[in-house]
């Protein structure tokens, strides 16, 4: 499945996620209309390029909040290994869903579903913004050594 490019409808999902420590869905639908989305994929969890790229999406929470946005993470690792992992570097303020089941489902929709080796089955890390109406202002996909800047994402985010 090709990539969404930007001016592309963001397919809608309902997932299941972590939300401040606790099990909830979140469904992107829910939010059009009411906030900027920014869905940052990314490919493990227990990965320290994750764990430092989950950390800043933390400590610039703010930010985000500030321009009615919110963060939304997302992987193909279980639900429940997400939970641990969330514990042990966290917490964290948004939600965090789990592409489990269907297998990387929404991750293969935006089109970072990695299909070859190394990591395939897992996430590209991946930063896609979803404005109000549900359009996507924003997509660029980053090595997974990478972790994508917080400012290029606030810098879109105060343009829209």
């Amino acid at each position: 499945m090709p990539a969404l490019q930007v001016g592309d409808e963001a397919p809608d999902f309902d997932l299941p996620a972590l939300i401040a420590g606790v099990k909830k869905r979140f469904r992107l639908s829910e939010h059009r209309g009411k906030k900027n989305i920014v869905l940052a994929f990314y490919p493990f969890n227990w990965d320290p390029v994750s764990d430092r790229q989950m950390m800043a999406l933390q400590l610039d929470r703010a930010a985000f909040v500030d321009l009615a946005t919110e963060t939304v993470a997302i992987s193909v690792e279980s639900i429940m290994n997400t939970t641990v992992w969330e514990r042990e570097i966290g917490p964290f303020d948004f939600p965090m869903c789990s592409d489990f089941w269907p297998h990387g489902a929404v991750a293969q929709r935006y089109g970072v579903l990695r299909t070859t080796e190394p990591a395939a089955g897992a996430c590209a890390r991946a930063v896609f913004i979803v404005n109000r109406d549900g359009g996507i202002a924003f997509r660029r996909v980053y090595d997974v050594a990478e972790v994508p800047p917080i400012q290029e994402t606030l810098t879109i985010l105060q343009r829209i």
